[in-house]
């Protein structure tokens, strides 16, 4: 055990899928540990109570049925079971064998059942002497066509290894079979679907650390899923587990071992009864059944004037057309006939006694029930249910919080604040190395022959001025302004009058212009989504956010699954919400769904129901459109057509569930009661709206943007034009006497003699 617990955590460390056909499955199971042994105890527990069994002892092996034997006394106060536990190697004893030999002398009458999948493996002659009852569970069923096949290779092979001999396959055998079987045929698949995964990638190093996951291990995995081997389906759940198997009950008998029933997930114990009339469906066969329903939209509601309308026309909704569906495929007549206390039926302590629409079957009052009834492991007790036509789940349900409108800045929107700031130290960072790569390189120096404007002679008159070649300079256009207008026109897609020249320079730009047509292009797929849609604020995202808070009250119905989901859950979030809900005041708990989602409408998003996520769907689309479901189901369950236990219908019920479920009836019945008679605008009419042209609101940013970068504009070419003025003006007072002082204007602001005597300054 301590070692496959140590590959087990290797294996999903490193996504390496490993396959086991010997370990007895683990309690909590891992994605990449596959257990082709089946589970023991759900097929045990459902045969202990098929026996009806109230007192009984458990034998086990010390090393290996632990798990078990802790499963069983779980089970016990909830079924009314006495268990007594003995360990094998009490019973034996370490001195010798007189024990076990006196117990095997004792055995006439009792009742033993051995738990595990090889009952056709043991040799129980010796039982079957001492007159002792024995029942198991058989994993491989011989008759099975690919079996039949198999066992002839099997033997064949076996008599040229082994001559004159005969080793019959064990189901341990037949595990370890279908596990290389299972790999072989994925392995098939991916190479079918050109998949090379053993050329892909690199293979990490085992001994890494941190360890590093196997690239392809996901890959594998799933492609391990589904195929029919010597044990029957081999399919697995997101824990490795083995799903969707099927067991043989055995019994012992002189003739041998002789099948009695049989075991699987969904029909659960089907014990083969051996009265050959009891299948017949000549009971039910020429009259009218009746079909037990409850009164709740959108399932069964009365038809506009129902007053009008006679039986069965009366009703309408899914289960209306449900029924209608299955019966008529059954080939039998019906009349629907709600409850009278408007209940799906759960157990009442007082009296031992089921209401509602259990308490119909039980009492066949019904014949069958066609309704939203929970399949639940206590109602599977008492009566039988057929495979689920739907599955939900838990769900919540708010008050639909109010639309919020774009901002006038919302064209920000798109990028988030942290981006926007390293756009901005971005933009100066490149200004910056600009600057100094061009003050580096001598590519970017060049000669700079302007024309200065020489004073005049002082000396007497006023002069003209001369102008005379400077010496030549050189200059660099990329000062740190132009860097800076050279990275903005970049960034806004504009371009710039100047442009780097030296290698340094370009790279430079190089790098920018790709950064920024990245940003600009994602920012433009994203602007008109934030420009367009109106979104809401959810105050919670699921039950984890109900869990953490107080201000958000939340329950449930008053009585249901959904309130037995949360005080049985063993989870520590379902928990906290369950001691909140039970200790409330005042009380959060509703005595029907209506009023739940009337409490939800009127509370201004302070109360959430907790419902199953059918209804939450359905009430999402009614009037007046207030409430919607966040986040996703609690739990998976299922709704299930029930009958009494024993009842002729059940498997011919099945059949038709599966049917109609095979041709897609079942969706077409729940889009027409759910959505297409939806009163919320979810058609193809509110396009428009979704469509609808932007207003002022959604862009005023952006014009007041402008606004304020013209007034700046303005307001900077006045400090420009004071600040100039004023550098002038004192230049000129330093260094001309006060008669030359008019000319010296004229010279300082560029004017010739000409000029001068046509705009003399006043």
């Amino acid at each position: 055990a301590r070692s496959v617990s140590a590959l087990t955590a290797f294996c999903g460390a490193l996504h390496v899928s490993l396959l086991t056909a010997s370990y007895p499955p683990a309690e909590g199971g891992s994605q990449f540990v596959l257990q082709l042994q089946p589970p023991t105890a759900p097929p045990l527990l459902d045969l202990l109570s098929a026996f009806g069994w109230k007192h009984f002892l458990y034998l086990f092996h010390p090393q290996r049925g632990l798990a078990l034997l802790q499963t069983v006394l779980e089970s016990a106060p909830r079924r009314g079971w006495q268990v007594s536990a003995l360990s094998i190697d009490e019973l034996i004893g370490e001195t010798d064998r007189h024990v076990l030999n006196s117990t095997g002398r004792h055995t006439r009458g009792y009742h033993f059942i051995l738990a595990n999948f090889g009952f056709s493996d043991i040799n129980l002659d010796a039982m079957l002497h001492v007159g002792a009852n024995v029942t198991g569970f058989r994993l491989v069923d011989p008759d099975d066509e690919f079996v039949s096949l198999f066992l002839q290779r099997w033997n064949q092979l076996d008599k040229r290894e082994y001559p004159g001999t005969e080793h019959p396959l064990k189901y341990t055998s037949a595990l370890t079979y279908d596990a290389v079987l299972v790999l072989a045929d994925a392995f098939r698949r991916l190479r079918l679907s050109n998949t090379d995964i053993m050329r892909r990638g690199v293979v990490p190093d085992c001994l890494e650390n941190p360890a590093v996951p196997w690239n392809q291990g996901l890959e594998i995995e799933r492609a391990l899923k589904q195929l029919q081997g010597l044990t029957t389906n081999v399919q697995f759940d997101g824990y490795g587990r083995r799903v969707n198997y099927t067991l043989q009950v055995m019994e012992l008998r002189p003739g041998g071992s002789h099948k009695i029933g049989e075991w699987n997930e969904y029909d659960r114990l089907l014990m083969v009864s051996q009265d050959p009339s009891s299948n017949d469906t000549s009971a039910t066969a020429n009259r009218t059944v009746v079909v037990a329903t409850i009164m709740e939209a959108p399932y069964v509601m009365r038809r506009k004037n129902y007053e009008h309308y006679e039986g069965n026309e009366r009703y309408e909704g899914y289960c209306v057309d449900l029924a209608n569906e299955i019966l008529r495929h059954v080939g039998l007549n019906y009349h629907l006939e709600p409850v009278a206390d408007s209940r799906y039926g759960e157990l009442i302590p007082e009296n031992n006694t089921w209401n509602g629409i259990v308490g119909e079957l039980i009492s066949g009052k019904a014949d069958i029930a066609v309704a939203p009834l929970t399949i639940t492991l206590v109602r599977e007790e008492v009566i039988d249910f057929s495979k689920p036509f739907m599955t939900l789940g838990i769900s919540i349900m708010i008050k639909k919080p109010q639309k919020s409108k774009p901002g006038v800045f919302s064209f920000l929107d798109p990028l988030a604040y942290e981006i926007w700031m390293c756009i901005v130290f971005a933009y100066i960072g490149v200004s910056v190395v600009l600057f100094l790569v061009s003050r580096f390189s001598p590519y970017e120096w060049r000669g700079d022959p302007t024309l200065l404007l020489t004073p005049p002679e002082m000396s007497g008159g006023p002069g003209t001025g001369t102008l005379l070649p400077p010496p030549p300079s050189t200059a660099n256009e990329f000062g740190i302004f132009n860097s800076l207008w050279f990275s903005l026109g970049a960034f806004m897609r504009q371009g710039c009058d100047i442009s780097p020249r030296s290698l340094s320079g370009r790279i430079v730009g190089g790098v920018w212009w790709f950064f920024t047509l990245i940003i600009i292009s994602s920012y433009t797929a994203n602007l008109a989504a934030f420009l367009t849609v109106e979104r809401m604020v959810s105050p919670i995202e699921g039950a984890e956010d109900l869990a953490k808070q107080t201000e958000i009250a939340y329950g449930t119905v008053q009585s249901g699954s959904t309130k037995d989901f949360f005080r049985r859950s063993g989870i520590a979030v379902y928990e906290k919400m369950w001691s909140y809900m039970k200790s409330a005041e005042p009380s959060v708990f509703t005595k029907k769904i209506p009023e739940g989602v009337a409490r939800v409408r009127k509370s201004k998003g302070k109360y959430a129901f907790l419902l199953e996520s059918t209804m939450n769907e359905y009430i999402e689309q009614r009037k007046p459109c207030d409430t919607m479901k966040v986040g996703g189901n609690l739990d998976s369950k299922g709704y299930g057509i029930a009958t009494p236990k024993g009842s002729p219908l059940r498997d011919m019920v099945n059949l038709a569930v599966l049917k109609l479920n095979e041709q897609g009836l079942l969706d077409k019945l729940k889009n027409k009661w759910w959505y297409d008679r939806g009163e919320c605008g979810s058609g193809a009419g509110d396009s428009k709206d979704k469509t609808s042209a932007l207003s002022l609101s959604n862009v005023a940013g952006v014009f007041y943007i402008l606004v304020g970068g013209l007034g700046l504009a303005m307001l900077v070419a006045l400090v420009e034009f004071c600040y100039k003025s004023r550098a002038e003006a004192r230049r000129l007072r330093e260094t001309m006497p006060p008669q030359g002082y008019q000319n010296t204007v004229c010279y300082a602001l560029g004017y010739s003699g000409k000029a001068k005597a046509q705009y003399p300054l006043h």
